[in-house]
C-alpha cells in the first residue's frame, strides 16, 4: 500500500529555524521570485538581478496570512520544478540573522532550499530560496490562469488585496526586463475582469 507523504504544517518557522544551511558562513545569498523582488523589508548588503534554473514560477500557493485569510486564502507565488526552465528574480546578500524576520514572513508553508543562483554577468553562487511544495497544507495546486485570476480578484488579507501582489510582481519583472508568461497572463485576465466589473 502506497502512502502519501505527510503534509507539512502551514506554519514553517520552527522547521526553517531548525535547519543549518549556513555552514559557518557570515553572509548568504537569498533568491527571491515573488514579493521579495519588490518588497525588501529587511537589511541586505547587496542586491542583484538573478535567476535559478530548473524552476518555474506558479501562483499555486495559498496565502492565509498576507493576501488572504484562514477561511478564504489568496494565491501567491511558489516555484515548481520544470526541465529547461529559468526563473528570474532578485538575489540579496544578507547575514544569517536576517532569517529570523524572513522565516516569519515566509512562514505560510515555505521552506528554505539550497540552490545555485546565476547572475547576469555569467557568474553564479550557491544560495538559498524559499519554496512552498505540494506537501504543505497551504498548497492550492494547479489551475488555469483565468481561474487563478478570478481567485486573486476576490481575495484580500492583512497585507492588502491579492491583486496588488500580482500587479506589483508583474511591474517588478518588467522593470527587470524579464518576461513571465504565467504572471503576465494572470495580470491580463485581472485587467479584463476589472474592466468588466466597472
Amino acid at each position: 500500500m502506497n502512502s502519501k507523504p505527510a503534509r507539512l504544517s502551514a506554519d514553517t518557522i520552527a522547521v526553517n529555524q531548525g535547519m543549518d544551511k549556513f555552514d559557518g558562513h557570515h553572509r548568504v545569498w537569498l533568491f527571491g521570485y515573488g514579493s521579495l523582488i519588490y518588497k525588501a523589508d529587511f537589511p541586505y548588503l547587496e542586491r542583484r538581478a538573478a535567476s535559478i534554473s530548473g524552476w518555474t514560477r506558479r501562483f499555486w500557493q495559498g496565502s492565509h496570512d498576507h493576501r488572504g485569510t484562514e477561511t478564504a486564502p489568496g494565491r501567491v507565488a511558489t516555484i515548481v520544478p520544470q526541465d529547461g526552465a529559468v526563473c528570474d528574480g532578485m538575489a540579496y546578500l544578507i547575514t544569517p540573522e536576517v532569517f529570523g524576520h524572513l522565516d516569519h514572513r515566509e512562514k505560510n508553508g515555505y521552506l528554505r532550499l539550497a540552490t545555485d543562483i546565476h547572475f547576469d554577468d555569467g557568474s553564479h553562487v550557491e544560495g538559498l530560496v524559499y519554496i512552498a511544495t505540494e506537501h504543505n497544507q497551504a498548497f492550492l495546486g494547479a489551475a488555469s490562469e483565468l481561474e487563478i485570476a478570478h481567485h486573486i480578484a476576490r481575495s484580500a488579507g492583512p497585507s492588502g488585496p491579492n491583486t496588488e501582489y500580482l500587479i506589483k510582481l508583474a511591474v517588478a519583472l518588467r522593470e527587470l526586463g524579464k518576461h513571465d508568461p504565467h504572471v503576465f497572463a494572470i495580470e491580463e485576465h485581472l485587467e479584463r475582469l476589472a474592466t468588466e466589473k466597472s
